[in-house]
């Protein structure tokens, strides 16, 4: 068998190969995502291990991903891997599509570009249920300092500026953007130079957003990660690959089994495998490997390797209610259509924000349910739940790799949710029916007026998500926990994961520069455990 590995000289995967890829490496990580391209770039950099990274999807060689304007166009195509919710019945029963990257840069190849790092009370959760202060706030900072390439106003404590990860606001944001930093200033609401240094220490603001765009392209964590490293003949990338199980020897894990379009493959790990593949296909791999809860794995007749309870549980998103404007003339759009950031909070008691806002400087189709058309120009605010309460769970419908994952969102199911998201709603319409936005805007066209039965019914019809799933095998020390602080998973040694299903909670706005730190920790403590590298120590490349 040849595998598909990475041209890195044409951006193409050549149909055959001039070499046969190894079958033994040091390390295999699954997944060229947000995560795996960073430990994956961070164990092969100074060429000492030998590095297998595996994509489930092709190459990121397309102008719907090059151009960051295109994203939209990328979901629902080969680039999504088109996970559909299981009927919920706290949105009248309408199944949510759960769109995620699948190909060399997973949803950082895809997304909007939005850097968000996260609230400090959600960095300081994390090292609470570790144990482990090196994932508090405090030590992520460093990890940001060494992560970052920021191109704004200097912040030594905060931001790092000789980093791999190219970050900065849009030179001159469309005048929607500056509208609603007006707007939340009449709102009492602080506005911020950035929406990810002061702003995220305390109850939120508005900012100018942050995003990964350089020179009007998309850069990709595959991008400013691996492909520096590509031409290293220690590194080794295969696309069209999916993982589909874990190989044991007792309760270690040697190695990974692959489908490919040359059939079934195996590779074996010296040192250790770590799954990367998001909070779907990392818990799917698990279960149907014989890792996961009991009841689970023996109802499919999968023996059961390692009983984890937690595995596929504690599902959580951030979920969106768009509420929309028409325009009074076509207006421009700026950068990947996200400019604006707002975080705020439903009640005041509340130390940290629980309400997230992203604004799109179009206009966003609600849901047909909502019997609400969309103006022909216009903006939307991407509003929601920045810290839902609802959890959710997975489920296997089969033992077969072909057999899909069945996702039960659960969304707002509690009611906790329900109320922040009224609070969302009625906040955001504050801002865009705001004098603010007057020059701009002729209407509200969605939600539009109404009791709070209506909006209750709007909320549930209306209700999509960020696509930022996550904490599936969270990361803890209780019985539901799927691994430690050190990211390896109970009871099974050579396995570790690292992506956003090690969340004990969803992060405070998007989750991509999160799942950043999450490759980072975890590059740092595979480097430390073999011997590689010291803890802790950086490798600065500049953009």
């Amino acid at each position: 068998m040849k595998p598909k590995t990475y041209d890195h000289s044409s951006n193409r995967m050549p149909p055959n190969p001039e070499r046969e890829v190894e079958r033994v490496f040091d390390f295999i990580v699954c997944g060229a995502g947000s995560s795996g391209s960073v430990i994956a770039a961070r164990l092969a950099q100074d060429g000492k291990a030998s590095v297998l990274l595996i994509e489930a999807g092709g190459t990121d060689a397309a102008e719907t991903v090059s151009d960051p304007q295109q994203w939209p166009l990328n979901l629902g195509s080969s680039r999504d891997w088109g996970f559909v919710g299981e009927p919920a019945a706290g949105l009248n029963g309408r199944r949510l599509p759960l769109s995620m990257g699948k190909g060399l840069g997973g949803g950082s190849s895809i997304n909007v570009m939005v850097w968000a790092r996260g609230h400090k009370a959600d960095w300081d959760y994390f090292a609470a249920e570790a144990g482990d202060e090196a994932w508090g706030y405090q030590s992520v900072l460093g990890y940001y300092r060494r992560i970052e390439n920021w191109q704004g106003r200097p912040d030594p404590l905060r931001r790092g500026v000789n980093g791999p990860a190219y970050v900065a606001q849009p030179h001159a944001p469309q005048p929607v953007a500056q509208a609603l930093l007006r707007a939340a200033s009449m709102l009492g609401i602080p506005v911020y130079d950035t929406p990810n240094g002061e702003m995220m220490e305390g109850p939120g603001g508005a900012s100018i957003a942050e995003l990964r765009i350089r020179d009007g392209k998309r850069e990709s964590l595959f991008d400013s990660y691996m492909r520096p490293l590509l031409s290293q003949p220690n590194l080794t990338v295969l696309t069209e690959t999916l993982v589909s199980r874990l190989v044991f020897d007792g309760k270690r894990v040697t190695g990974v089994e692959v489908l490919s379009g040359n059939g079934v493959d195996r590779f074996a790990a010296r040192c250790e495998t770590i799954l990367s593949m998001g909070a779907i296909q990392t818990p799917k791999v698990l279960m149907q490997s014989g890792i996961g809860p009991e009841e689970e794995l023996r109802a499919h007749a999968i023996p059961v390797v390692q009983h984890l309870p937690g595995v596929g549980r504690n599902h959580q998103d951030h979920l969106a209610f768009g509420c929309t404007w028409a325009y009074r003339q076509p207006e421009a759009i700026g950068g990947s259509g996200c400019e604006a950031k707002l975080y705020w909070r439903s009640h005041s008691h509340l130390e940290q924000p629980d309400i997230l806002q992203c604004q799109l400087e179009f206009p966003v189709p609600s849901p047909l349910e909502t019997g609400l058309s969309v103006p022909d120009h216009g903006w939307t605010m991407f509003n929601g739940l920045a810290q839902p309460k609802s959890r959710g769970r997975l489920r296997l419908s089969g033992a077969d790799p072909a057999d899909r994952i069945l996702i039960e969102p659960n969304a707002l199911s509690e009611p906790e949710d329900m109320a922040a998201a009224l609070a969302a709603v009625e906040l955001c319409r504050d801002l865009g029916n705001s004098n603010a936005f007057s020059a701009l805007v002729s209407g509200e066209t969605a939600p539009g007026p109404g009791d709070k039965t209506a909006l209750q019914a709007f909320i549930r019809n209306s209700a999509v998500t960020y696509w930022h799933q996550s904490c599936t095998a969270k990361m803890g020390r209780d019985a539901m926990s799927v691994v430690d602080g050190e990211l390896r998973v109970y009871g099974i040694d050579g396995l570790r994961i690292a992506d956003s299903s090690i969340m004990p909670r969803i992060t405070t706005g998007n989750s991509m520069a999160p799942c950043v730190v999450i490759g980072e920790r975890a590059a740092d403590l595979l480097l430390a455990r073999h011997g590689l590298a010291e803890v802790g120590e950086p490798v600065s490349r500049s953009g």
